[in-house]
């Protein structure tokens, strides 16, 4: 169960690897949180992220887990439920993909698309029915600034986020009442191994602040957060621009 301040004392992680899920995890260990599942593809990396947890006094254990295989969800996620409660899911997986070669290969594009949309509307509902059935805890699901509003930049990315932002939404409205706590979460341009290499955006923010974020979301039992908070300003805004001004604007 949470404590008084609202932190998890067990989490589990969709996307062991992610650069922020990581971020999170590490602060809330620094809280009260103790037992640790980092679901993701077995790799070396995996690994490291589980043995470094546990150098900072956490019980970690490794889930092998693959968004892309949706018929394994409910097994694979089931085994961790079954070993008690769980507080806090983070669904924190997803692939930029490379827009340019992308458009070119319909079938990448899709890999995009099945990974962020509907890989996550299958474990989303699995760890929600799990959590409802227990009566208790949060799904803290990692959005985009991209998904407000698609870019040609990125349309193809920011789609498949729009999508799971609308999915998240909605998940949140339908557990309403049930003791289970949907958070969406809007960062912007994160300084992460995702986005090496990738010209940095205005406002652009880092794994660790999107963590403070999130631990003060959970806190406050909001339904979004974004990181940084102005973007809720500038995306409010954007959204309104008429697409001929729209597709001129350097985004």
């Amino acid at each position: 169960m949470k404590d008084a301040f609202g932190t998890p004392q067990s989490l589990l992680v969709l996307g062991g690897t992610s650069d922020i899920a990581l971020a999170t995890a590490r602060r809330l260990i620094t809280r009260r949180t103790r037992t640790v599942w980092l679901a993701g593809r077995p790799s070396p990396d995996l690994d490291d992220a589980a043995a470094h947890l546990r150098g900072l006094g956490a019980d970690v254990r490794t889930v092998a887990f693959d968004a892309l295989a949706p018929a394994s969800h409910e097994t694979v996620l089931g085994k961790v439920f079954a070993e008690g409660d769980v507080d806090m899911v983070l669904l924190a997986f997803g692939v930029l993909g490379d827009q340019a070669n992308d458009e070119r290969d319909p079938v990448a594009a899709v890999r995009v698309a099945q990974t962020n949309y509907t890989g996550a509307v299958s474990a989303g509902l699995v760890c929600a029915r799990a959590l409802q059935v227990q009566g208790h805890g949060s799904l803290v699901v990692l959005s985009s600034v991209a998904g407000e509003r698609a870019r040609r930049a990125n349309f193809i990315y920011g789609s498949s986020k729009a999508g799971l932002d609308a999915f998240a939404q909605g998940l949140g409205d339908a557990l309403h009442g049930t003791g289970v706590h949907v958070m969406v979460v809007r960062p912007g341009f994160v300084r992460s191994r995702m986005t090496a290499g990738l010209p940095e955006a205005p406002l652009a923010t880092t794994p660790e602040a999107v963590a403070s974020a999130i631990e003060l979301g959970l806190r406050r039992r909001s339904e979004t957060v974004w990181v940084p908070g102005t973007l809720r300003l500038v995306m409010s805004a954007l959204r309104h621009v008429p697409r001929p001004l729209f597709r001129k604007l350097p985004l």
